[in-house]
């Protein structure tokens, strides 16, 4: 949906195009739909989807067939009414399912620095070289997804894995790992009093 919309936006922003700009209005009340169920379990997100989003996303569909209907061939509107009207299946997914995001921005964000680091990464030295680059920034990307300082897990499992039994590997994955540091001493708790005997 984050892409459909955005052919919409850049063709408003570059030309002012009014069907562009009604497609960003219904657009913008399928989100504030999401908005309202953020904090919700599946189920309920489902429910919310189908009384309130489905029927829009009905309309929006009539909407768009109607106006491509309308539009010359090869135009740019054509094009941003193409791409929605081409997956609609896509784009309508979410909404029967309670558990599927409105789009998929946030994935995106996530795998943004192995796209940008692309054209770099070709010359990491040999084939053998860029598997190794690939599973290390694979665990450091699922160290994130699960909530650990990259930097501390990978110090910690490196630390761990010359003495770590090969049978229970997989307890050192990213949504399996444990630390097993020591919590820090703190600096802050007031020394035990010390007697010294007199002598």
């Amino acid at each position: 949906m984050a892409h459909a919309r955005r052919k919409f936006y850049d063709l408003h922003q570059s030309n002012g195009s009014e069907i562009a700009a009604q497609a960003l209005v219904i657009i913008g009340r399928l989100y504030e739909v999401e908005r309202q169920t953020e904090s919700m379990g599946p189920d309920e997100r489902w429910r919310i989807r189908q009384t309130k989003a489905k029927p829009i996303m009905n309309r929006y569909r009539q909407w768009l067939t109607l106006q491509r209907q309308r539009a010359t061939n090869g135009t740019a509107i054509a094009k941003a009414l193409d791409y929605s009207l081409k997956r609609w299946d896509a784009l309508a997914r979410y909404v029967d399912d309670g558990r599927v995001a409105i789009d998929n921005n946030h994935i995106e964000n996530r795998i943004r620095p192995v796209a940008q680091g692309r054209k770099a990464w070709l010359f990491a030295g040999s084939l053998r070289a860029g598997e190794r680059a690939a599973a290390v920034m694979t665990l450091i990307q699922t160290a994130k997804l699960n909530g650990h300082d990259p930097y501390a897990y990978l110090k910690d499992i490196l630390t761990r894995l010359p003495t770590h039994p090969n049978s229970r590997i997989d307890e050192l994955l990213p949504h399996n790992w444990k630390p097993e540091v020591a919590e820090p001493a703190d600096d802050s708790a007031p020394l035990p009093h010390l007697e010294h005997a007199a002598g």
